[in-house]
């Protein structure tokens, strides 16, 4: 498990980057595997979710997840919804307690947001097609449509490294007809290949949105096969699936 220093210092809140340790699946998924989209066994699926639930002291039932599609599309959860069985989204905002919200993730970003002066909290699943759609700018929205008066620290959590990260030539020419800008995000390897920073695109896309109190738990889920399931050393490796990691964060009561 691991944490943000930054939303550490509040009693306000708890939250955690799960790392895929300390649960119930076995080979591919060994052994915290909580994505339910995976080919794993459902019973070890909601014996992990309890055990998450368990560790964010919430209701199995108040562990809400999402149906993630790269999108970037954005639900608030509050009363008239808590208890709906699927959000199909890649963010959700709430200012309901005892409620943890989770993104699952096995290379792409996990952002958590706490607004201090509102006592609103969200999660981002970020990965490079919702970002460049507007899941972040979406989700910064949000929170703003609640009360304009923010105090927002955001935590970038385990991610793919820039390192690890290679793409082609058309990928980077397409961040480039968005915007120059984008170049910086970019390390050229060849003529064709480069090396995408995608942590840092988020971070720079927070920071667009007026959120500069930023935590990086600067870890790559590619490399460190111990801790994280990594969706591409899955398809390096001809694995038929992969695990999802869990990060949660919760209003507490």
């Amino acid at each position: 498990m691991f944490f943000s220093k930054k939303l550490n210092k509040f009693n306000t809140i708890d939250h955690c980057f799960f790392s895929r340790n300390g649960g119930f699946s076995q080979g591919l998924y060994r052994s915290l595997n909580c994505g339910k989209g995976s080919k794993d066994k459902t019973e070890n699926i909601e014996k992990n979710l309890n055990f998450v639930s368990k560790k964010m002291g919430v209701y199995i039932k108040n562990l809400i997840l999402m149906n993630q599609t790269h999108s970037n599309k954005v639900i608030l959860i509050n009363e008239n919804n808590v208890s709906d069985v699927q959000f199909s989204a890649d963010a959700i905002v709430t200012k309901l307690k005892g409620v943890a919200l989770g993104v699952l993730t096995a290379d792409c970003v996990p952002i958590i947001l706490y607004d201090q002066a509102n006592q609103i909290i969200g999660c981002i699943h970020a990965g490079w097609k919702g970002s460049k759609k507007g899941v972040i700018r979406n989700t910064l929205e949000k929170f703003r449509t609640l009360n304009s008066n923010n105090k927002i620290i955001a935590a970038i959590g385990p991610c793919i490294g820039p390192e690890s990260y290679e793409v082609g030539v058309e990928f980077y020419e397409n961040f480039l007809s968005e915007n120059t800008k984008n170049k910086d995000f970019f390390l050229k390897k060849n003529d064709n290949k480069f090396f995408f920073d995608i942590r840092n695109y988020s971070r720079n896309l927070l920071i667009d949105g007026g959120v500069t109190n930023i935590d990086n738990i600067d870890l790559d889920t590619f490399t460190d096969i111990d801790n994280f399931f990594s969706y591409r050393r899955s398809q390096q490796l001809a694995e038929t699936d992969y695990g999802r990691c869990v990060s949660t964060i919760c209003l507490k009561t």
